[in-house]
């Protein structure tokens, strides 16, 4: 059996994606075989492109891609959560930019009837992480302030609006005006325009001095440092990112001198271990969407051969909400 998919054989830049045409076996024992009806593309898509060592890069060649929603097109043996013709969903897996692949079936997610495919495609990776952020590495506080980096992108937003909505004041940071008025309507109290002002300045400012609860940080290397001085004694930031680069290696005892601060460096992977781990942050995500918390702002939709096109405007930050592939 033949299928399409964008893959890599090397690392660098968009110009490495190939859409080519793969083998694909039939589902062995407690594999699915799925058919992709809407892909999410996410950042981390271009850090495994990108990659040549560390933690994002991945065995060449591959396929990248870590979220979908399909349906079941074959099962294995063994396979009793699933059956043919199931909508399903699934995140944190690479493999996604294909039109059919297969899958272990403790990995997929039944689609509830009022989720969409697009919606779910879209928000699953997004909707998890700020899910795990503001459930488990920090549990939300009413009457908390919070600082939210790239507070316009797709979990920027949805940290900003989960977050006012169980009472924490949230300020944001965008790049533009533009973007700025974005992470205002997202629930962000406050927005920076770091191209304009010094948002460490603008912190204390904003809260009289004291600094803020927790800083979530997707920029990395462009904003770390500078974040560890918004934040209040005993304070956390938490990096969970690296749009501009990694974070380069730091003498610990700087956050001893920033106020005893704690540095938290999560990634989803954690939080995903197996099938139960994933149902409660598909849930939670699901019931997000229900609440309007996590809303389909799908910004670009592109066919599956046109990855790479979507992965340089992802890369030039000119995207403000989510971006899909259709195969």
């Amino acid at each position: 059996m033949k299928t399409k998919a964008v893959r890599v054989h090397c690392a660098g830049g968009p110009e490495v994606l190939s859409f080519e045409t793969v083998e694909l076996l039939q589902p062995g024992s407690d594999q699915v075989l799925i058919r992709h009806t809407a892909i999410g593309v996410n950042m981390i898509d271009t850090y495994h492109r990108s990659a040549t060592q560390g933690q994002y890069k991945l065995p060449l060649p591959a396929t990248l891609g870590v979220e979908a929603a399909a349906v079941v097109e074959a099962v294995g043996s063994g396979v009793e959560t699933v059956s043919v013709g199931d909508r399903v969903g699934y995140f944190n897996f690479p493999g996604a930019y294909a039109e059919k692949r297969l899958i272990d079936a403790w990995r997929l997610i039944p689609i509830p009837d009022d989720i969409d495919d697009k919606q779910a495609a879209v928000s699953f990776l997004k909707g998890a992480t700020a899910y795990y952020l503001l459930h488990r590495v920090w549990k939300m506080t009413p009457g908390a302030t919070i600082l939210v980096h790239a507070a316009a992108g797709g979990v920027g937003q949805i940290l900003s609006r989960w977050a006012s909505r169980k009472g924490v004041t949230v300020i944001g940071t965008a790049g533009t005006d533009a973007k700025a008025e974005v992470a205002k309507g997202a629930g962000c109290s406050h927005v920076i325009n770091y191209s304009k002002d010094d948002f460490v300045e603008k912190v204390h400012g904003l809260t009289e001095g004291r600094g803020v609860d927790v800083v979530f940080d997707s920029v990395g290397r462009d904003t770390f440092h500078k974040s560890l001085d918004c934040l209040k004694p005993l304070g956390l930031i938490v990096n969970f990112g690296q749009a501009s680069g990694a974070v380069e290696s730091f003498d610990i005892s700087i956050l001893a001198g920033k106020g005893s601060v704690f540095l938290a460096k999560p990634t989803l992977a954690t939080f995903t271990k197996n099938h139960n781990d994933l149902v409660e942050l598909a849930e939670g995500v699901f019931n997000a969407i229900r609440e309007g918390i996590i809303t389909a702002d799908i910004a670009l939709t592109e066919s599956l051969e046109n990855a790479a096109s979507v992965h340089e405007k992802l890369e030039s930050r000119k995207i403000t909400g989510a971006s899909i592939l259709i195969p």
